[in-house]
């Protein structure tokens, strides 16, 4: 439960369970392989001997259950897929441990960095999915986009697109606290403002496709990382918008070549702003 909870950044049991529960809900393959991922690599990190407490934190599982899910939605369930997994589930244990080692000295965390690498890796054979054209422009966003983005932002963190699996995704938060729910919330509102404001297509912004990272970086900066001071709010709203623009760029890099930009743009905002901590003190202040 809590490697599916680690996604958000999270070690509740419950918000692990009501995140898995939803993403059964969202369909069987999706929680069929959220549950082996996460599973397969847990099991496999406790086999290796990894740390007994990162083990129960669920610090091992969460990329594995990325993983199943980027699988199975690009190759579907045949039976190449649960060996992918489960050859994917073992590679993300063992990236976890060699990033945490280069990471260390630079007091950066490992976030969903072995997800993306292992997965790019056995999806890079794959044509990416060319989204269908959408007539309708950024301008022409309705109330009902804009609800759909809100939560399908949040639902896309787990590679989905149901609007009530972002809700249940929100309502687990919230076990975790308000600070958690609270971010997330103001993440997926920038994140759909910022792809807005780029002239995203209406159509993908509703889908989520946009704001997801955004989502992210606003719970890792906003309620998880960084020493809680008043300037916070301000810097994980600034590294949600980046994180949109990045994956709008990344997105278009990678396109012609059949890349994902997965969590990427949430991974290297995330990196690139903690780095910058330390040389700004009104965001350390808090640590005395």
């Amino acid at each position: 439960m809590r490697g599916v909870a680690q996604v958000v950044l999270q070690p509740r049991l419950s918000t692990g369970a009501l995140v898995l529960a939803a993403l059964w809900a969202a369909g069987r393959e999706v929680g069929l392989f959220a549950t082996l991922g996460t599973l397969l690599s847990t099991a496999a990190a406790y086999a290796l001997g990894v740390d007994r407490r990162s083990v129960a934190l669920g610090l091992q599982g969460y990329s594995g259950c990325l993983t199943g899910i980027a699988l199975v939605g690009s190759l579907g369930d045949h039976p190449a897929t649960y060996l992918l997994t489960a050859v994917g589930c073992v590679l993300c244990t063992v990236l976890t441990a060699a990033l945490t080692t280069l990471l260390a000295p630079c007091g950066l965390p490992v976030l969903t960095a072995p997800f993306c690498l292992v997965t790019g890796v056995l999806l890079a054979a794959v044509p990416a999915p060319v989204p269908a054209p959408d007539p309708a422009s950024a301008t022409g966003l309705t109330a009902a986009d804009l609800w759909h983005a809100f939560f399908a932002n949040v639902a896309q963190v787990f590679l989905v697109d149901n609007w009530y699996v972002g809700l249940a995704v929100l309502v687990a938060l919230a076990c975790a606290g308000a600070r958690a729910v609270l971010a997330a919330a103001l993440g997926s509102a920038v994140g759909t403002a910022a792809a807005w404001a780029l002239g995203a297509p209406a159509g993908q912004v509703a889908a989520g496709l946009h704001g997801y990272n955004a989502v992210l970086v606003g719970i890792a900066l906003g309620a998880v990382l960084p020493a809680r001071t008043p300037w916070n709010a301000g810097y994980a709203l600034f590294g949600a918008a980046l994180s949109t623009v990045l994956a709008t760029t990344l997105t278009a890099l990678l396109a012609p070549l059949g890349g994902r930009t997965l969590t990427w743009p949430f991974v290297l905002t995330t990196w690139a702003l903690l780095a910058a901590v330390p040389h700004l003190p009104r965001l350390r202040a808090a640590t005395a």
